[in-house]
């Protein structure tokens, strides 16, 4: 039976359910796309993801005429990969090590993957904040406040100050050791530990609005 539309009704072509082939192809697209980007950069063309995917670069084209459509839909996948690890590091009886878990793997993505590198940098500041506050940060703080709770995480470590080391640490990879980071990490756990007597961390988390700044210092560009 053909749907009859009122005005305003109008069913957009992203909003309608589609046919199982058209799905297939999607994810093919997605899947195919990841590893291209992740090796090249957000930069690589639709021609390479096509030719990888067997499929016609028009069918790449026609399900996703922008590209910030695609890298878009890439990264809502990669937020759905890393809310799925913080809940597995949580299921760990041992909170320290289920955070120190949580951070290598993070790290491990972010070294491997040089396309959500660069999503990550590329996203403007309100985009940040909605991934970073309302979707990650709930899972990463019930990691660090379980953590401070039985005593093995230090008190005074923010969600914020977590992410940011992450993104320190994934750029610490040359090609003589491109698993240079984990010696990194090994310094941040040990940074991390609670330990009696220690002194109290100088100053305060950044707020979240001031996260894309530090992001564009990073890598040297301007704000």
């Amino acid at each position: 039976m053909m749907r009859h539309m009122t005005p305003g009704t109008e069913v957009t072509e992203a909003e309608r359910p589609l046919r199982a082939d058209a799905a297939r192809n999607r994810q093919l697209i997605l899947d195919t796309a990841a590893e291209v980007f992740a090796e090249h950069g957000l930069d690589a063309g639709y021609d390479e993801i096509a030719r990888r995917a067997g499929i016609g670069v028009g069918t790449v084209y026609r399900r996703f005429p922008e590209r910030s459509e695609l890298v878009q839909a890439l990264f809502e996948t990669r937020v759905a990969e890393i809310v799925a690890a913080a809940e597995k590091a949580a299921a760990n009886p041992d909170a320290f090590a289920g955070l120190v878990w949580f951070l290598g793997w993070a790290v491990e993505q972010q070294v491997a993957d040089r396309g959500l590198k660069e999503a990550m940098a590329q996203l403007p500041p309100e985009d940040l904040r909605a991934i970073g506050v309302e979707r990650l940060a709930p899972f990463v703080d019930a990691l660090v406040e379980r953590a401070q709770a039985d005593g093995s995480l230090r008190p005074d470590i923010a969600f914020s100050d977590l992410g940011l080391q992450l993104m320190v640490l994934s750029s610490m990879s040359t090609s003589a050791q491109p698993d240079l980071w984990r010696r990194y990490l090994a310094l941040l756990v040990e940074g991390l530990r609670y330990r009696p007597g220690q002194p109290p961390l100088p100053l305060c988390p950044p707020r979240d609005d001031a996260k894309y700044d530090l992001m564009c210092n990073m890598q040297g560009r301007p704000a």
